[in-house]
This record gives C-alpha cells, structure tokens and sequence, in this order.
C-alpha cells in the first residue's frame, strides 16, 4: 500500500499517538486483542509505537511474543496436521463451518492422538525455533511488525527495551535455535 493513503504515516496520527505514549508515561501503548489475551496470557502482545522507516516517521502496529509460544504453535499445527491424515473424516476446528456435523468419538480420540503426536514431536525435538522480526511494509496503517522473543513473558519492560532498541538500530536477536516442551501443570 502506497503511504500517500496509509496513514500510519500521517503526521496527525503519529502525534496522537506519540500523545497517548506521553500520556502513558511509555514508548508504546497497548491494543487490546481480546481473542488472544485470554489463551496468551502473558505470552503475547499487540502495541503500537512511532519509530522511523527509511528515513521517514510512521506508526509500528506490533504484535510480540515469546519463542515458547510461537514453538508451540508449530509443534501443535503439525501434530495437527499428522493427525488429519490418520483420520480423514475429522475436522480440525479451525475449519469448521455451519454445515460442520459433530462426532465427539471422533474427536476424542483425535485429541488424544494429537497429544500424543505433540509429545512425540517434542521429544524428538524436530521443531526448532529461533527469535525473528517480520515487517510488512504493506500493511493498511502504518508498517506491520511481528517480533518473537526468547524471553519468559512479554512485559512493559520487554516492551519497553525492545522499542527503545528497535529505534535506535541496536536490536539484536539471537539466531540460536531452540526447542521447548510442555509443562504439565501437574509438573509444577
């Protein structure tokens, strides 16, 4: 999208927010994401916050989160994915339409097919994660960032280092890779 009718580059939409940022008393201002607040927990955020893209100010629109949950995210879609081909006639819920017919056997036993393949995959550490940034410089408003971090949660403070990094050119993420496993609550 061409940034003459994005305004995430508009100036009246980079004082605001740098408005509400000063107001806050931060660098960024948090976006409510409610469909993902409750299963992320601390694991996830969605911000905003004004730094510069080739020389130009312009509003970040960023979701962060953590490499466990990013790592979990692919050890369950291909677990998922394994168990879609061991039962052809189940409908992961993601895919599910009105026309959808419930069969809770089926869907038992592929739950528990799927935690089983998800341990399975974690043992066999086959997926591994590192910490990355993605930028969408097409986005609608302003430029789309998505950064995932190898930290224990996603806090103002994270927050705020990662802005304060980001927009001085110092960020600097760690291209180990890692894997992770679940943790039973029974565990801790």
């Amino acid at each position: 999208m061409s940034d003459l009718v994005n305004p995430g580059y508009s100036p009246e939409e980079i004082r605001q927010l740098r408005d509400e940022c000063l107001q806050a008393q931060r660098s960024f201002i948090l976006t409510p994401h409610e469909e993902l607040d409750e299963p992320t927990g601390d694991e996830f955020a969605h911000f905003q916050f004004v730094g510069k893209h080739q020389e130009r100010e312009v509003v970040y629109d960023a979701v962060m989160y953590t490499l466990r949950l990013h790592h979990s995210s692919l050890v369950y879609e291909e677990a998922e994915r394994r168990a879609t081909k061991s039962f052809p006639l189940y409908t992961p819920v993601e895919m599910r339409d009105e026309t959808y017919r419930a069969n809770e056997d089926l869907d038992d036993e592929v739950e528990l097919f799927v935690t089983e393949l998800i341990e399975e995959i974690e043992e066999s550490e086959e997926v591994k994660v590192q910490e990355h940034l993605e930028l969408d410089t097409e986005a609608d408003y302003g430029i789309d960032l998505d950064a995932c971090l190898n930290v224990d949660a996603i806090t103002d403070e994270v927050i705020e280092k990662f802005v304060r990094d980001y927009n001085a050119g110092t960020l600097s993420l760690d291209a180990t890779l890692y894997t992770f496993k679940s943790v039973d609550e029974e565990e801790e």
